[in-house]
């Protein structure tokens, strides 16, 4: 996702064009129906029609204190987006979803700690964040948000369905969700907090000379704190030896900025390496490519851990090591978020993001609607305990190979080789 600068020239086109606005409800509800009829005649013929519907709520509607012009507004707008069809993607931000999501990517905000997305009209969970109340209370990736607090979420838009579930920290709200592969609802009861968010964090297998990296998300500082993680790893010695390999968790990251995909795949990949291509809307084609003379991590062999959690920015870097030859890919084809989005503000602090490319892998393979697939699949089941580096700092050699997360496990032998539990792993290639 990328968030360009507003041009001068667009604000005031939309600070105008918001006037007028105001200006014509401000009409609408002092002299009704008719006052629209000449400026809808002069306007673009499909327009005309929504003034029309507009003055006949405002002369005709019986509960007067219900009309509320910015929320009419608002739904007009989310309305027209979504007849664009890009579902779960180009959606419009009131100004407190704004503010929302700028506090989400600088890594903190209050809430139960889980990414959301709309995928064929249902609101699903993308992924719990590790260690948030979301996930200690029981929340899947995949889970089908079905009603808060009761209140069916039918017919409500993504971002409607974000501002019930966020709020202040030590509230409760109870989610009706049904959880992936199940016919059955279930009402699971979380209590908000504060979410504090590192995106970069690692640690060293026991008694191995592997280390782990975990990017949770693709925040304003994602690619500096890598580069430190890595700088780290490298300058470690076990044994008197360097690190000989790294896994690169992406699981259950649901992206974020577009520059820090770049960073973060620059850290891996050759310098000029193509990292991934946009195509806008007239087909034209722009290359993003590694940067920087050096990268800590392009020495280093790497698997990736992937699964159905992983989106957006977390599948261009992956799809961008897989198709570089630079790492091989562990776990579950990904979510399939393909587009890239612009945030253009509107002169009252909200909104609209907006698709304004696809993009494409190195090799120009759409992962809208695809998804990136694994070099070596290893399904396992969506409320598995994956591994972190909180979790790996605490645990015995003996007891990391008893672990269930089946992934991980494929991860290290391919680094490390054969280990005595990996018989009960199930893969596939």
């Amino acid at each position: 996702m990328k968030i360009p600068l507003i041009s001068m020239q667009r604000w005031f086109t939309t600070a105008f064009v918001g006037m007028l606005m105001v200006l014509a409800f401000l009409a609408g509800h002092i002299t009704g129906y008719g006052s629209r009829s000449a400026q809808a005649a002069e306007g673009p013929s499909e327009f005309a029609v929504f003034w029309e519907a507009w003055d006949v709520v405002v002369a005709n509607f019986v509960d007067r204190d219900k009309i509320d012009f910015a929320q009419m507004t608002y739904g007009a707008i989310s309305g027209m987006l979504s007849t664009l069809g890009d579902e779960g993607h180009t959606t419009f931000l009131s100004p407190e979803a704004v503010k929302m999501e700028q506090s989400r990517l600088e890594g903190a905000f209050e809430g139960i700690g889980a990414y959301v997305a709309m995928e064929e009209g249902e609101i699903k969970i993308v992924a719990p964040i590790g260690g948030s109340p979301a996930e200690v209370a029981g929340i899947l990736p995949g889970d089908v948000i079905l009603a808060v607090d009761g209140n069916s979420v039918q017919g409500l838009s993504l971002n409607q369905v974000i501002n019930q579930i966020r709020g202040p920290a030590n509230t409760e709200v109870t989610l009706k969700v049904r959880h992936p592969d199940s016919v059955e609802s279930t009402e699971i009861t979380i209590v908000r907090q504060r979410i504090v968010i590192d995106s970069v964090t690692w640690s060293l297998l026991p008694d191995s000379d592997i280390a782990y990296v975990k990017v949770t998300q693709f925040a304003n500082e994602t690619g500096a704190e890598l580069e430190r993680a890595l700088q780290e790893i490298v300058n470690t010695r076990v044994d008197g030896q360097s690190v000989s390999g790294l896994i690169l968790d992406l699981r259950n990251n649901p992206g974020g900025y577009l520059r820090e995909a770049i960073r973060v795949g620059s850290q891996f990949l050759p310098r000029d390496a193509t990292i991934l291509i946009e195509s806008d809307a007239n087909k034209n084609m722009s290359v993003h490519q590694s940067r920087g003379w050096y990268g800590y991590g392009r020495n280093i062999p790497i698997v990736v851990l992937i699964n159905q959690g992983t989106a957006s920015a977390g599948e261009i870097t992956a799809g961008a090591i897989k198709e570089n030859g630079r790492g091989i890919l562990v776990g579950q084809t990904t979510f399939g978020t393909g587009t890239v989005l612009s945030q253009f503000n509107l002169s009252d602090g909200s909104a609209i993001r907006l698709g304004v490319t696809n993009w494409l892998t190195p090799d120009g393979n759409l992962i809208k609607g695809q998804g990136i697939e694994p070099n070596i699949s290893v399904e396992q089941p969506a409320d598995t305990e994956l591994l972190d580096a909180d979790k790996l700092k605490r645990l015995s050699f003996q007891e990391l190979l008893n672990t269930t997360d089946m992934q991980f496990l494929q991860a290290w032998e391919l680094l490390d080789g054969p280990l005595p539990v990996m018989e009960a792993a199930s893969t596939s290639n």
